[in-house]
């Protein structure tokens, strides 16, 4: 028997925006009201309460505060956002498994972030439709917008109670910073506080950027040409972009963990219709970005960052087939697994300790493979139809 031991003496630290994203909602800072209004919503939430409407600056919160509320008081969140619901047909694919089999799928919850931008040319019906929904709730749905003012939000507004969130004071925002950097073991001038609070705006999320950039090396004088955008905009935006410069400018402009970068760049490349010699060029630039990534994370380098958009500038091709997804899988699939993810868990559950590995690595890394395999009729499982009732005892691969 061959052990391995696993060195653990190295933490792969991670970037300061998500190392100290808040756990828990006493975390957050600023818009205190705000807070307990959204917490006051969720313990007197009952079938037919009216959604809640997050409406505010970007970076300051909304997202957050609705994924740690979902986890706070038990809810699976299902995350969604414009270009997920623009269309009346694809909220019907996405949404009515979930508002007609809550006791199949757990204790659901719908978020749509963004949900501003589903009018316009882009839209196929998906407000009506959206709003349809909001009129007659049968689990808690929060909607998160930058802004609300506009005519197209009309509809929306009448069917919900709106919350909002204001840009945090400076003064709080120094506050906050320079405990992080204390955390951190780093220092900035005061000069350089004041600034990166300046050119923040209120932006949580952007200033601790901005602080790590700054202490690490990273900042590239492109990249202050540039106003910035959100990932969803951001990939659409690069894909269409006119001119490699542009493209260029736009990635610039997506100051977004790269993490995340990379990862809605691939899930949107993965999602489209593209031809296999196309897809397997996109995946190769994908891969080299992640490599790189990986290799600064191990080695903490973080210099090496502006290396990236280097490498993703590659994907550039004006290919309108590619628009952005958040999830690398179908909603089809992704509400089957949902469906079934008791099963799933069972089958997990069982597998992993037959191959010695976490129920999580189990489905990550070999589930495709074993699904692969029934498929090819080169792999047996004693259970039931669709991952059924599983048989414990025994699992006979062939």
């Amino acid at each position: 028997m061959v052990r391995v031991r696993i060195q653990t003496s190295k933490v792969i630290k991670l970037m300061w925006s998500e190392k100290h994203r808040p756990q828990i909602i006493s975390d957050m800072v600023g818009n205190e009201e705000s807070r307990a209004a959204i917490m006051e919503w969720f313990a007197k939430w009952k079938k037919g309460t009216k959604p809640l409407l997050l409406v505010g600056p970007p970076g300051i919160g909304k997202t957050t505060i609705a994924y740690l509320l979902a986890k706070q008081f038990g809810y699976d969140m299902i995350g969604l956002n414009a270009s997920d619901v623009r269309s009346k047909s694809r909220i019907n694919e996405i949404l009515t498994p979930v508002l007609g089999n809550v006791s199949v799928l757990g204790t659901p919850m719908i978020f749509v972030d963004e949900v501003d931008g589903i009018h316009g040319r882009g839209d196929y019906g998906g407000a009506t439709a959206l709003v349809d929904i909001l009129k007659e709730p049968t689990v808690p749905i929060v909607l998160a917008a930058n802004d609300d003012t506009q005519d197209k939000m009309k509809s929306i507004r009448k069917v919900v109670k709106t919350i909002y969130f204001k840009r945090l004071p400076p003064r709080l925002l120094r506050v906050y910073l320079e405990n992080i950097l204390k955390k951190e073991n780093a220092k900035l001038s005061p000069g350089s506080l004041i600034k990166v609070i300046d050119k923040s705006h209120g932006d949580i999320r952007s200033m601790i950027n901005l602080t790590q950039s700054l202490v690490t090396g990273f900042n590239p004088q492109t990249e202050t040409s540039f106003e910035s955008i959100n990932v969803e905009d951001g990939v659409n935006a690069f894909f269409k972009a006119n001119s490699i410069e542009e493209a260029r400018g736009v990635l610039y402009s997506m100051q977004i963990d790269p993490r995340k970068k990379i990862d809605a760049l691939y899930s949107s490349i993965i999602t489209s219709n593209l031809d296999n010699t196309t897809l397997a060029k996109y995946l190769e630039i994908i891969s080299n970005a992640d490599m790189l990534y990986g290799k600064i994370m191990k080695t903490q380098n973080w210099r090496l960052l502006r290396y990236l958009n280097d490498i993703l500038i590659e994907l550039y091709q004006n290919d309108d087939r590619i628009r952005y997804s958040q999830y690398n899988l179908s909603w089809p699939l992704l509400n089957r697994i949902r469906w079934d993810r008791n099963k799933i868990k069972s089958l997990s559950s069982v597998m992993a300790k037959k191959l010695h590995i976490s129920s999580s690595a189990f489905v990550t890394l070999c589930l495709p493979y074993v699904l692969f395999c029934i498929k090819n009729k080169t792999l047996e499982l004693e259970i039931q139809e669709t991952f059924g009732d599983i048989i414990e005892k025994e699992i006979e691969l062939i």
